[in-house]
């Protein structure tokens, strides 16, 4: 099997335009953004682009598996920097900061989500495992009571991701973090 070729620093830099363009436009609403106005965004030929993304389709599906991946990369630089608790209150708001990324791209996840595409199976493990080491790490510590997996903390966020993206949403979605985050504070009631 032949490996792939690392890019060309050019390449690089455009492929990063590229993805960078294509977040943008997504964020800021422009679902329907054709890939002709992404390259030109990007500043580069549309040639360029389908160079490599071969679909419109395999451009949303990096952009989101960018937007991930970066997000859960965040868990470990938190706990470098904060106290196990605070790193996962703090995780919780920029969960809260991919939503709104996710809802700006919501139209053109669409396109991908009836494909056999792993992506968002994979987003979800990935979310879920930075967690659930953010709440392992506050349980350790004692700070946060201890049983509740990352899984079933991102399903308690999914209403988060499912408001409506009206004014002042964002808002809204920041105190659901919190309360959820408080309600992680206090121990598990013993049974008498």
């Amino acid at each position: 099997m032949a490996t792939a070729r690392p890019l060309r620093a050019d390449a690089r830099r455009n492929r990063e335009k590229l993805l960078s363009a294509a977040r943008q436009v997504f964020v800021d609403g422009d679902t329907d953004a054709h890939v002709e106005d992404i390259a030109r965004k990007a500043g580069v030929a549309v040639g360029t682009l389908y160079r490599h993304f071969e679909t419109r389709e395999a451009l949303v599906e990096e952009v989101w598996r960018s937007e991930v991946d970066a997000l859960c990369a965040s868990a470990d630089n938190l706990l470098d920097r904060h106290a196990p608790h605070e790193a996962l209150r703090r995780f919780l708001l920029l969960l809260v900061d991919h939503a709104a990324v996710g809802k700006g791209m919501s139209v053109a996840l669409e396109s991908i989500m009836a494909t056999d595409s792993p992506v968002f199976d994979d987003a979800r493990a990935k979310m879920g495992d930075a967690l659930t080491r953010l709440l392992d790490a506050s349980s350790a510590a004692g700070t946060l009571r201890g049983d509740i997996s990352g899984p079933t903390l991102l399903r308690a966020l999914g209403g988060v991701c499912s408001l409506r993206a009206t004014a002042g949403w964002i808002d809204e979605a920041r105190q659901i973090a919190a309360l959820l985050f408080d309600g992680m504070r206090y121990s598990v009631p013993r049974p008498s």
